[in-house]
């Protein structure tokens, strides 16, 4: 084994180890009051993976305890759903099927951890040079986003779309001197495209980026058409290997579906196609004039065939749940909305993420020749990720898969000028560049902010804590009931159905519209036509748990609703409480006319 190469591999071993240490520190300061599957998308994943291994099909993505008694479809990839299996099957002989599923919940986050941090280091080595690999492999350690996304239990799919996301940079970096490689990159963003809708803004821009090298010169021509056909036939082969045939052209806006294997066999083909025309010895506002029509072309296609996908991935959700509900999940807030709402991730991600972006565009301003176009490529992702994020937070995950590299390059600039220029200004230069990238330094810094300003302490405290809804010893006692139809607040759904065998109504999930619906109107409606969507749908249990914020209501709730009646222990006799000692409220059902 090379030296460098070994060198690399123990540093990364070591700052593994780190991250992995400074998890279960945090893990262990939480205690017990934190569910392994602390968000509503993992537990469902586990579910998910559940069915699968019961013997659910490969292409069957019905959720049939979810929308109660009729089963709800789901977008999710089987991709994510297949090693999270082999790993609960590995663990079963040695841990049981409950046990499996935590090993498995443990194990498969720092899998993806490890992989991450690696490419962080092959990023900067490429970018650079190996100078930057401990810093780059070093600096997403100290990043709230790390932590939020990497964290034990996290095993749903956004941490592999930030590994894809940087598989296709760095492959689109090499590609810029082995041509080969943009097949990679081809397959990489095919396969994020493939996992889910939020890895648009990474497709996107490498479409863009083999769209401008097409440009730049002919001498790319191999690399354009590498990634083009790549992209394109990965699409269509993931759609067919995810839907039954039924299924494969059935438009769907919020997944991979016939609409964006169009979309990306029309890019991908296009792409390739524009190499093919005699344009070898044209400049570039010839290539940029067949450039532009031809992506024109594809989008005015899809466009065409698909209308109703221009308003975006969640074109099929009822308007009331839009304003009610979608609009102000966290994640698809605006960037400055989230910033009231969530302060700690919101500062202590941007700061970072702009600081490393405007670093990306020194690095870029300032390279020449092979280097300068790989700066370029990277600004490309970087700026596309963060514009995302002003519209919609969520943007900001994606940013962590290249501030490590950008930020390696400030922190050796820095270093640099300490070298050349010995003094306590520089001094404060490079560990400035070093504490600006550190997303937990931010956070620690709001914390004392809101907890100092008498003012801003209501953000500090923040709401009553819902975790005591959700851990597992919650629902033991409903655990060992048959199976029964249930009503819970959304929120409760995922977890209802990870830790019992009862159905429910509903999740947070954009497809089950009528379960999403039906559950805001039991809850905020009139009482009376609240238990005629019980017998409706044969709902047996209502359980409830007082701090989950539905349980607040709808500003307009009726005076007579569930969430008016209950903290006043005034709701009607039909339904009996027959709850036990815990957080959880359980209703029964009284059969009636």
């Amino acid at each position: 084994m090379q030296a460098p190469l070994r060198s690399d591999l123990l540093l990364w071993a070591g700052i593994l180890l780190l991250a992995i240490t400074l998890l279960a520190l945090r893990a262990h300061q939480v205690g017990s009051g934190q569910p392994l599957f602390a968000d509503n998308d993992d537990a469902m994943r586990m579910v998910v993976v559940r069915d699968f291994l019961n013997g659910q099909n490969w292409s069957d993505h019905t959720q049939y305890r979810l929308n109660t008694p009729f089963g709800a479809d789901m977008h999710w990839s089987r991709l994510i759903d297949l090693p999270i299996a082999l790993l609960v099957l590995l663990a079963r002989p040695f841990a049981g099927s409950q046990g499996a599923e935590i090993a498995a919940g443990y194990i498969w986050p720092m899998l993806l951890l490890a992989l991450f941090t690696w490419l962080n280091g092959r990023l900067a080595l490429r970018l650079v040079g190996r100078q930057g690999v401990l810093p780059a492999m070093l600096l997403p350690v100290f990043s709230v986003v790390t932590f939020s996304e990497f964290d034990f239990g996290r095993i749903d799919h956004h941490s592999v779309q930030f590994i894809l996301a940087q598989l296709t940079v760095l492959a689109s970096l090499h590609a810029l001197s082995r041509p080969y490689q943009a097949l990679w990159a081809g397959l990489a963003a095919a396969t994020s495209l493939a996992i889910g809708t939020e890895s648009l803004p990474i497709v996107v821009s490498a479409i863009l980026v083999f769209g401008v090298l097409f440009v730049a010169s002919p001498d790319h021509n191999a690399a354009v058409r590498n990634f083009g056909l790549a992209f394109g036939l990965g699409t269509l082969i993931h759609l067919g290997l995810a839907l039954p045939p039924a299924l494969w052209f059935v438009p769907a806006c919020d997944a991979n579906s016939i609409v964006y294997a169009m979309a990306a066999l029309g890019a991908g083909l296009g792409l390739a196609g524009l190499t093919l025309l005699p344009l070898h010895r044209a400049g570039w506002p010839l290539r940029l004039a067949a450039a532009i029509p031809a992506g024109a072309a594809v989008l005015v296609l899809v466009g065409a065939l698909f209308p109703h996908c221009l308003s975006g991935p969640y074109a099929g959700v009822d308007p009331w749940l839009v304003e009610r509900w979608l609009s102000r999940v966290g994640e698809a807030l605006p960037l400055l909305a989230a910033l009231v709402r969530q302060p700690f991730y919101v500062v202590s991600a941007t700061i970072p993420a702009a600081i490393a972006l405007a670093a990306t565009l020194c690095a870029a301003w300032q390279a020449r020749g092979e280097k300068r176009a790989a700066w370029l490529i990277m600004l490309a992702f970087f700026a596309v990720a963060m514009a995302v994020a002003f519209i919609q937070v969520r943007g900001l995950r994606l940013s962590l898969a290249f501030v490590g590299p950008a930020g390696a390059w400030l922190i050796l600039a820095a270093r640099a000028h300490y070298l050349r220029h010995a003094s306590p200004a520089s001094i404060v230069g490079l560990a400035g560049a070093w504490l600006s990238l550190t997303g937990l330094l931010w956070a620690a810094l709001v914390n004392l902010a809101l907890t100092t300003i008498p003012a801003a302490a209501t953000f500090a405290a923040g709401p009553a804590s819902a975790n005591t809804c959700l851990v597992p010893a919650a629902y033991a006692d409903l655990a060992g009931l048959p199976p029964e139809r249930i009503m819970t607040p959304h929120d409760m759904g995922a977890f209802m159905l990870l830790y019992t065998p009862h159905a429910v109504v509903s999740a947070p999930y954009h497809r089950n519209n009528q379960g999403l619906l039906d559950t805001y109107r039991f809850f905020n409606g009139p009482i009376a036509a609240a238990r005629g969507i019980l017998q409706a749908r044969g709902i047996t249990l209502v359980v409830t748990c007082d701090p989950m914020p539905e349980m607040d209501g709808q500003p307009d709730a009726a005076p007579d609703s569930f969430v008016r009646l209950a903290p006043t222990g005034a709701l009607p006799d039909w339904l009996e409480n027959v709850s036990t000692p815990g957080p959880l409220n359980v209703y029964q059902v009284r059969p009636g006319p």
